[in-house]
Protein backbone atom coordinates (compact mmCIF):
# COMPACT_ATOMS: atom_id res chain seq x y z
CA UNK A 1 0.00 0.00 0.00
CA UNK A 2 2.87 2.33 0.80
CA UNK A 3 5.22 0.95 -1.84
CA UNK A 4 5.18 4.21 -3.77
CA UNK A 5 6.95 5.86 -0.82
CA UNK A 6 9.94 3.56 -1.37
CA UNK A 7 11.35 5.27 -4.47
CA UNK A 8 15.08 5.76 -5.14
CA UNK A 9 16.36 9.26 -4.53
CA UNK A 10 17.47 9.79 -8.13
CA UNK A 11 13.93 8.98 -9.31
CA UNK A 12 12.36 11.34 -6.81
CA UNK A 13 14.55 14.18 -8.08
CA UNK A 14 12.79 13.95 -11.43
CA UNK A 15 9.84 15.76 -9.85
CA UNK A 16 10.88 18.27 -7.14
CA UNK A 17 9.03 17.95 -3.83
CA UNK A 18 9.35 21.31 -2.14
CA UNK A 19 7.34 21.10 1.06
CA UNK A 20 4.85 23.94 1.57
CA UNK A 21 6.21 25.68 -1.52
CA UNK A 22 3.06 25.32 -3.60
CA UNK A 23 -0.65 25.92 -2.96
CA UNK A 24 -1.56 22.22 -2.68
CA UNK A 25 -0.58 21.64 1.00
CA UNK A 26 -2.33 24.83 2.08
CA UNK A 27 -5.50 24.04 0.15
CA UNK A 28 -5.57 20.59 1.76
CA UNK A 29 -4.87 22.16 5.17
CA UNK A 30 -7.91 24.43 4.81
CA UNK A 31 -10.10 21.53 3.65
CA UNK A 32 -8.98 19.28 6.50
CA UNK A 33 -9.40 22.14 8.98
CA UNK A 34 -13.02 22.63 7.91
CA UNK A 35 -13.59 18.87 7.81
CA UNK A 36 -12.27 18.45 11.36
CA UNK A 37 -14.55 21.19 12.69
CA UNK A 38 -17.59 19.87 10.82
CA UNK A 39 -16.96 16.26 11.83
CA UNK A 40 -16.43 17.32 15.44
CA UNK A 41 -19.75 19.17 15.41
CA UNK A 42 -21.56 16.14 14.00
CA UNK A 43 -19.93 13.73 16.47
CA UNK A 44 -20.59 16.06 19.40
CA UNK A 45 -24.27 16.35 18.48
CA UNK A 46 -24.46 12.56 18.12
CA UNK A 47 -23.10 12.12 21.63
CA UNK A 48 -25.39 14.83 23.03
CA UNK A 49 -28.48 13.18 21.52
CA UNK A 50 -27.43 9.80 22.85
CA UNK A 51 -26.75 11.07 26.37
CA UNK A 52 -29.93 13.13 26.60
CA UNK A 53 -32.09 10.38 25.12
CA UNK A 54 -30.66 7.78 27.51
CA UNK A 55 -31.20 10.09 30.45
CA UNK A 56 -34.75 11.17 29.61
CA UNK A 57 -36.06 7.90 28.21
CA UNK A 58 -36.05 6.43 31.72
CA UNK A 59 -37.68 9.45 33.39
CA UNK A 60 -41.25 10.67 33.64
CA UNK A 61 -43.08 13.61 35.13
CA UNK A 62 -46.36 13.35 37.04
CA UNK A 63 -48.52 16.47 37.33
CA UNK A 64 -51.27 16.73 39.91
CA UNK A 65 -53.71 19.37 38.68
CA UNK A 66 -56.00 20.48 41.49
CA UNK A 67 -57.14 23.99 42.47
CA UNK A 68 -57.39 23.26 46.19
CA UNK A 69 -53.82 23.30 47.58
CA UNK A 70 -54.66 21.00 50.52
CA UNK A 71 -56.26 18.41 48.26
CA UNK A 72 -53.44 18.78 45.76
CA UNK A 73 -50.74 18.17 48.35
CA UNK A 74 -52.61 15.21 49.79
CA UNK A 75 -53.07 13.66 46.34
CA UNK A 76 -49.39 14.26 45.53
CA UNK A 77 -48.34 12.40 48.67
CA UNK A 78 -50.70 9.51 47.90
CA UNK A 79 -49.51 9.29 44.29
CA UNK A 80 -45.84 9.37 45.38
CA UNK A 81 -46.47 6.64 47.92
CA UNK A 82 -48.20 4.49 45.31
CA UNK A 83 -45.39 5.00 42.80
CA UNK A 84 -42.78 3.84 45.31
CA UNK A 85 -44.48 0.46 45.50
CA UNK A 86 -44.19 -0.22 41.76
CA UNK A 87 -41.32 -2.41 40.50
CA UNK A 88 -41.07 -0.24 37.38
CA UNK A 89 -40.24 2.83 39.48
CA UNK A 90 -36.73 3.27 40.85
CA UNK A 91 -36.91 6.72 42.42
CA UNK A 92 -39.67 9.22 43.24
CA UNK A 93 -39.19 12.86 44.21
CA UNK A 94 -41.94 15.40 44.88
CA UNK A 95 -40.73 18.82 43.78
CA UNK A 96 -41.00 21.42 46.57
CA UNK A 97 -42.97 24.63 45.81
CA UNK A 98 -39.84 26.79 45.73
CA UNK A 99 -38.35 24.59 43.01
CA UNK A 100 -41.54 24.86 40.95
CA UNK A 101 -41.43 28.65 41.38
CA UNK A 102 -37.84 28.63 40.08
CA UNK A 103 -38.94 26.68 37.01
CA UNK A 104 -41.64 29.19 36.03
CA UNK A 105 -39.70 32.29 37.09
CA UNK A 106 -38.12 32.93 33.64
CA UNK A 107 -41.61 33.13 32.07
CA UNK A 108 -43.90 34.50 34.80
CA UNK A 109 -41.53 36.54 36.95
CA UNK A 110 -40.55 36.37 40.60
CA UNK A 111 -43.85 37.40 42.20
CA UNK A 112 -45.73 34.85 44.29
CA UNK A 113 -48.27 33.32 41.94
CA UNK A 114 -49.54 30.56 44.17
CA UNK A 115 -52.50 32.67 45.35
CA UNK A 116 -53.46 33.76 41.82
CA UNK A 117 -52.65 30.72 39.68
CA UNK A 118 -53.19 27.14 40.93
CA UNK A 119 -49.83 25.60 40.07
CA UNK A 120 -49.79 21.81 39.71
CA UNK A 121 -47.80 19.57 41.98
CA UNK A 122 -44.90 17.96 40.14
CA UNK A 123 -43.39 14.55 40.83
CA UNK A 124 -40.13 13.51 39.17
CA UNK A 125 -40.06 9.77 38.51
CA UNK A 126 -36.99 7.75 37.58
CA UNK A 127 -37.85 4.43 36.02
CA UNK A 128 -35.88 1.22 36.33
CA UNK A 129 -36.02 0.85 32.56
CA UNK A 130 -37.59 2.42 29.50
CA UNK A 131 -41.37 2.05 29.72
CA UNK A 132 -43.61 1.20 26.80
CA UNK A 133 -46.66 3.22 25.72
CA UNK A 134 -48.92 0.53 27.18
CA UNK A 135 -47.15 0.77 30.54
CA UNK A 136 -47.52 4.55 30.54
CA UNK A 137 -51.22 4.21 29.79
CA UNK A 138 -51.64 1.69 32.59
CA UNK A 139 -49.76 4.01 34.94
CA UNK A 140 -52.03 6.93 34.02
CA UNK A 141 -55.17 4.89 34.67
CA UNK A 142 -53.89 3.72 38.04
CA UNK A 143 -52.85 7.19 39.23
CA UNK A 144 -56.04 8.85 38.01
CA UNK A 145 -57.96 6.54 40.29
CA UNK A 146 -56.07 8.20 43.16
CA UNK A 147 -55.90 11.74 41.74
CA UNK A 148 -58.36 12.47 38.89
CA UNK A 149 -56.19 15.38 37.72
CA UNK A 150 -53.01 13.33 37.47
CA UNK A 151 -51.07 13.42 34.21
CA UNK A 152 -48.10 11.22 33.38
CA UNK A 153 -45.75 12.29 30.62
CA UNK A 154 -42.37 10.81 29.62
CA UNK A 155 -39.66 13.41 30.02
CA UNK A 156 -38.34 12.68 26.54
CA UNK A 157 -41.50 14.16 25.06
CA UNK A 158 -40.68 17.63 26.36
CA UNK A 159 -37.39 17.80 24.51
CA UNK A 160 -38.38 15.84 21.38
CA UNK A 161 -38.50 18.98 19.14
CA UNK A 162 -35.00 19.93 20.29
CA UNK A 163 -33.72 16.42 19.57
CA UNK A 164 -35.27 16.57 16.09
CA UNK A 165 -33.57 19.91 15.42
CA UNK A 166 -30.19 18.64 16.66
CA UNK A 167 -30.57 15.53 14.50
CA UNK A 168 -31.12 17.77 11.47
CA UNK A 169 -27.95 19.72 12.28
CA UNK A 170 -26.11 16.41 12.68
CA UNK A 171 -27.04 15.23 9.18
CA UNK A 172 -26.16 18.64 7.76
CA UNK A 173 -22.73 18.40 9.38
CA UNK A 174 -22.06 14.94 7.97
CA UNK A 175 -23.33 16.09 4.58
CA UNK A 176 -20.83 18.96 4.67
CA UNK A 177 -18.07 16.46 5.42
CA UNK A 178 -18.99 14.64 2.20
CA UNK A 179 -18.99 17.89 0.23
CA UNK A 180 -15.60 18.84 1.65
CA UNK A 181 -14.27 15.43 0.59
CA UNK A 182 -15.50 16.10 -2.95
CA UNK A 183 -13.89 19.54 -2.89
CA UNK A 184 -10.62 18.00 -1.69
CA UNK A 185 -10.73 15.48 -4.53
CA UNK A 186 -11.33 18.30 -7.02
CA UNK A 187 -8.33 20.21 -5.64
CA UNK A 188 -6.16 17.12 -6.03
CA UNK A 189 -7.29 16.69 -9.65
CA UNK A 190 -6.37 20.29 -10.46
CA UNK A 191 -3.02 19.91 -8.71
CA UNK A 192 -2.23 16.66 -10.54
CA UNK A 193 -3.11 18.13 -13.92
CA UNK A 194 -1.03 21.21 -13.19
CA UNK A 195 1.95 19.07 -12.21
CA UNK A 196 1.59 17.01 -15.38
CA UNK A 197 1.56 20.14 -17.53
CA UNK A 198 4.60 21.49 -15.71
CA UNK A 199 6.64 18.31 -16.19
CA UNK A 200 5.53 17.37 -19.71
CA UNK A 201 9.09 17.38 -21.04
CA UNK A 202 10.35 15.29 -18.12
CA UNK A 203 7.61 12.74 -18.73
CA UNK A 204 8.56 12.53 -22.41
CA UNK A 205 12.23 11.92 -21.53
CA UNK A 206 11.31 9.22 -19.01
CA UNK A 207 9.20 7.51 -21.66
CA UNK A 208 12.09 7.62 -24.11
CA UNK A 209 14.35 6.02 -21.49
CA UNK A 210 11.93 3.14 -21.05
CA UNK A 211 9.93 4.41 -18.08
CA UNK A 212 6.40 3.10 -17.71
CA UNK A 213 3.20 4.93 -16.93
CA UNK A 214 3.08 3.17 -13.57
CA UNK A 215 6.53 4.47 -12.60
CA UNK A 216 5.62 8.01 -13.60
CA UNK A 217 2.28 7.75 -11.82
CA UNK A 218 4.00 6.65 -8.62
CA UNK A 219 6.18 9.75 -8.67
CA UNK A 220 3.22 12.10 -8.91
CA UNK A 221 1.21 10.00 -6.48
CA UNK A 222 3.96 10.15 -3.87
CA UNK A 223 4.37 13.89 -4.21
CA UNK A 224 0.64 14.62 -3.90
CA UNK A 225 0.18 12.14 -1.03
CA UNK A 226 2.97 13.76 0.99
CA UNK A 227 1.55 17.23 0.29
CA UNK A 228 -1.88 16.02 1.38
CA UNK A 229 -0.52 14.43 4.56
CA UNK A 230 1.45 17.53 5.52
CA UNK A 231 -1.47 19.83 4.82
CA UNK A 232 -3.80 17.46 6.66
CA UNK A 233 -1.65 17.53 9.79
CA UNK A 234 -1.61 21.33 9.71
CA UNK A 235 -5.39 21.40 9.32
CA UNK A 236 -5.82 18.86 12.13
CA UNK A 237 -3.68 20.94 14.49
CA UNK A 238 -5.64 24.09 13.74
CA UNK A 239 -8.98 22.32 14.10
CA UNK A 240 -7.95 20.72 17.41
CA UNK A 241 -7.06 24.13 18.83
CA UNK A 242 -10.46 25.57 17.84
CA UNK A 243 -12.29 22.54 19.30
CA UNK A 244 -10.36 22.88 22.56
CA UNK A 245 -11.24 26.58 22.85
CA UNK A 246 -14.94 25.98 22.12
CA UNK A 247 -15.06 23.05 24.56
CA UNK A 248 -13.75 25.31 27.32
CA UNK A 249 -16.49 27.84 26.64
CA UNK A 250 -19.23 25.20 26.53
CA UNK A 251 -18.11 23.73 29.85
CA UNK A 252 -18.78 27.11 31.50
CA UNK A 253 -22.44 27.06 30.44
CA UNK A 254 -24.77 25.58 33.03
CA UNK A 255 -27.27 24.02 30.62
CA UNK A 256 -27.34 20.25 30.85
CA UNK A 257 -28.00 19.81 27.14
CA UNK A 258 -25.12 22.12 26.19
CA UNK A 259 -22.76 20.48 28.68
CA UNK A 260 -23.51 17.10 27.13
CA UNK A 261 -22.11 18.41 23.83
CA UNK A 262 -18.59 17.03 23.84
CA UNK A 263 -16.24 14.49 22.33
CA UNK A 264 -15.29 11.16 23.83
CA UNK A 265 -12.19 9.15 23.05
CA UNK A 266 -13.57 7.38 19.96
CA UNK A 267 -14.72 10.70 18.50
CA UNK A 268 -11.20 12.06 18.91
CA UNK A 269 -9.90 8.88 17.28
CA UNK A 270 -12.14 9.46 14.25
CA UNK A 271 -10.99 13.07 14.03
CA UNK A 272 -7.33 12.02 14.33
CA UNK A 273 -7.55 9.75 11.28
CA UNK A 274 -9.10 12.44 9.05
CA UNK A 275 -5.67 13.52 7.69
CA UNK A 276 -4.87 9.88 6.91
CA UNK A 277 -8.17 9.50 5.09
CA UNK A 278 -7.45 12.72 3.24
CA UNK A 279 -4.08 11.35 2.16
CA UNK A 280 -5.65 8.14 0.85
CA UNK A 281 -8.27 10.19 -1.01
CA UNK A 282 -5.49 12.24 -2.57
CA UNK A 283 -3.57 9.07 -3.49
CA UNK A 284 -6.50 7.45 -5.25
CA UNK A 285 -7.59 10.64 -7.00
CA UNK A 286 -4.04 11.41 -8.13
CA UNK A 287 -3.51 7.90 -9.47
CA UNK A 288 -6.73 7.96 -11.49
CA UNK A 289 -6.04 11.46 -12.79
CA UNK A 290 -2.40 10.85 -13.75
CA UNK A 291 -3.03 7.42 -15.28
CA UNK A 292 -5.87 8.75 -17.41
CA UNK A 293 -3.82 11.75 -18.54
CA UNK A 294 -0.78 9.61 -19.44
CA UNK A 295 -2.91 7.37 -21.62
CA UNK A 296 -4.10 10.41 -23.54
CA UNK A 297 -0.54 11.71 -23.90
CA UNK A 298 0.57 8.46 -25.50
Amino acid sequence: MFKFFVIPGHDRRLIPEGRLSGPMPWVIAIMIFLTVLTAAAGLAMTRAMSDVSDELSSRATVQIIEANPQVRNRQADMVAARLRTLPLVEEVRVLPPEEIDALIEPWLGTQDLADDIPLPALIDVKLARVATDAEYQSLRSMLQSIAPGARVEPSSGYIAPVISLVRSFQWIAFGLVGLLALATGAAVILSARSALNTHTETIAVVHLLGGTDQQISRLFQRRIALDALLGGLIGLAGGAVIIWLISGQLSAIGSGLVQSVGLDWWSWLIIAVIPILGMFLAMVTAKLTVTGALKKIL
